[in-house]
């Protein structure tokens, strides 16, 4: 007996080595190496913006970098620290503490790696484009205030994590601005945003206001704050690993920031595959990037890390720089590694406050902000999604934008298609079926009402049923309901056939199915409805139903009539009319020629 559910687990690495080349090496290589460069401010801009020391982001780099594209399932994914996890990694560190901030993270990868396992990498384009974009852009005005102390070099010990609070505190300490601060992070800022995009490809232009705003700092002595005054420095190699003590209470605790992160981690990790295969043509295997990610996040919080998830921006680096295979991802977590190795001396002059620009300038970037002018042409009930999810994300945090987002997005949904399904009485007249589904010619006996249900018929439309048939000043003896167009039905549904069923028996009156489809007609089967009601109450048409309700009522059989004669009548009244207008022409045109030969 054979199992519809196997375990695969297939890197893309490995197809790679059957046709792998030097030339191939040596793409991988450039772009490897600009992009391991080019991720060097971003991951520790990252890690600092998520209240961790700036190597955490370099070791999530690495570590989670080299997982990712060594056991993910495309070839050019760049994995990492990224900007989403910023915000929901500085409230958990605020809450639960460092140690509990990588618990929760190895939990996530848990989650990660049960989804690929279950096969469940497709269910994430279920997730609505308008709650995806409406906490991407909650979450770029998140990153964009979380940078507002750094960039303007506010004198405040700590920052809250709520964003309203956030906001109070930063307005209270608005007259502490540094101006050498502010002047170093417009400069970088105004460096990267001008950059030319020429030169963006090889030389990044946060690359080059990351070494200008250090050597600032170290020629002219700026009095502004770097990583050695405020975290003494990086390491100078990666540390050993370190595993928590991990306890149930803590795990219960966790669980829902848990898989927060792992939800988003799932939505930035296949957005970007989706993404790579446009540029490069390929076609990603999602359940593989699922179980990479989930193991980069078991792994590199082990080592210091947070969390990592696959980076649009890094891979189209990437691939603009000539990537082919998921070598040119590992070549960049080398380079970062030997970067660390060193150049972690001089870190310690890196200025916060160049970092603070890389990372505005990812807010601006990633921030959607066309949809808000897109709004109006959008459907009410995905604006106000959109703008739910945007919101809450801001105010309250992301688990709840993305639980809320979720549940309105699904609630409108089903008063979508509830709206479009319709329950209406048919006769000769309201018909719009062909012949064999058609009442036109037939006799409906009296005492017999047919009922036309069109749509799914679910919990948020089966109170429509009894609604129609309550508008009725009187009970017909035999109900049929016409089911062809019911592709979908579900327990709600059910329960109110079974109710209406319950009604009409007790009263000696009658149910008859006709046409009823595959699902639903399973569904009632397993559920005994068919027996119930009785097996030779289900008719295939509803020809077959209106003999099945004369049976009941005690009627002879209907007489004989061809569902097609009035059409056949109708085409051979055509016929003959077209036959009498062509002997016509003929006759005139016969005329015509005579008289012609009689002139010449």
């Amino acid at each position: 007996m054979s199992s519809s559910w196997s375990f695969s687990f297939r890197p893309r690495l490995l197809g790679t080595f059957k046709e792998y080349s030097r030339e191939t090496f040596a793409a991988d290589a450039v772009a490897g190496l600009t992009v391991g460069i080019v991720a060097l401010p971003l991951a520790m801009a990252f890690a600092i913006a998520s209240g961790v020391p700036p190597q955490a982001g370099i070791f999530t780099a690495v570590i989670g970098g080299f997982i990712i594209s060594a056991l993910g399932g495309t070839k050019v994914c760049i994995g990492g620290p990224t900007g989403a996890f910023i915000v929901i990694l500085y409230g958990i560190g605020a809450k639960y503490g460092a140690a509990n901030l990588a618990i929760c993270t190895i939990m996530a990868g848990c989650i990660l790696l049960v989804m690929g396992v279950a096969r469940l990498g497709t269910m994430i384009k279920y997730i609505p484009y308008p709650v995806t974009m409406g906490f991407t852009s909650g979450i770029a005005v998140l990153i964009f205030s979380t940078q507002i102390k750094d960039f303007f070099g506010l004198q405040m010990v700590k920052v809250p994590s709520e964003f309203v609070e956030k906001m109070i505190e930063l307005g209270r300490h608005a007259r502490t601005i540094q101006w050498p601060t502010l002047a170093l992070a417009a400069a970088s800022l105004a460096i990267i945003v001008m950059w030319p995009k020429k030169l963006q490809r090889r030389v990044p232009g946060s690359i080059v206001a990351l070494l200008l705003g250090t050597l600032a700092v170290v020629v002219f002595q700026l009095p502004v704050e770097t990583i050695g005054t405020k975290f003494g420095g990086i390491p100078q190699g990666l540390p050993s690993p370190t595993i928590p003590t991990i306890s149930w209470e803590t795990m219960r605790n966790l669980f829902a920031p848990a898989t927060t992160i792992a939800l988003l981690a799932a939505i930035e990790s296949l957005l970007c595959a989706v993404v790579a295969d446009g540029m490069t043509d390929d076609r990603h295997d999602s359940n593989q990037e699922l179980m990479a990610q989930g193991l980069a996040n078991i792994v590199a919080p082990l080592f210091g890390g947070i969390a990592a998830t696959s980076a649009i921006a890094r891979t189209a680096t990437n691939v603009k720089c000539g990537a082919r295979t998921p070598v040119a991802g590992i070549i960049h977590a080398l380079t970062l590694l030997v970067i660390i190795l060193a150049a972690a001396p001089m870190a310690k002059f890196i200025p916060l406050a160049t970092l603070s620009a890389v990372l505005v300038n990812v807010a601006l970037n990633m921030g959607e902000w066309h949809n808000f002018r897109r709004l109006a042409k959008w459907p009410r009930s995905d604006a106000a999604v959109f703008l739910t999810a945007f919101g809450l994300t801001v105010v309250v945090d992301l688990t709840v934008a993305v639980e809320v987002g979720m549940v309105l997005a699904a609630v409108l949904f089903i008063k979508r298609v509830s709206e479009t399904t319709q329950i209406t009485a048919v006769d000769e007249h309201t018909e719009t079926e062909g012949p064999q589904h058609s009442l036109v010619g037939k006799q409906v006996p009296r005492g017999v009402m047919v009922y036309r249900i069109f749509g799914s018929f679910f919990f948020g439309a089966a109170d429509k049923l009894e609604s129609s048939l309550q508008r009725l000043k009187e009970e017909p003896e035999v109900l049929i309901l016409r089911m062809r167009k019911v592709l979908a039905m579900d327990a709600t549904g059910l329960n109110a056939l079974e109710d209406l069923y319950e009604r009409l028996h007790r009263r000696g009156k009658h149910i008859v199915l006709s046409g009823p489809h595959t699902q639903p007609l399973f569904m009632m089967d397993k559920a005994g409805f068919l027996d119930r009601l009785g097996r030779e109450n289900v008719c295939a048409n509803v020809e077959l139903a209106l003999a099945r309700s004369r049976e009941l009522l005690g009627l002879p059989p209907a007489p004989v009539h061809d569902p097609l004669m009035e059409e056949k009548q109708r085409l051979e009244a055509a016929r003959k009319e077209i036959a009498g207008a062509l002997d016509q022409a003929n006759r005139i045109l016969n005329g015509t020629s005579k008289s012609d030969r009689k002139r010449g």
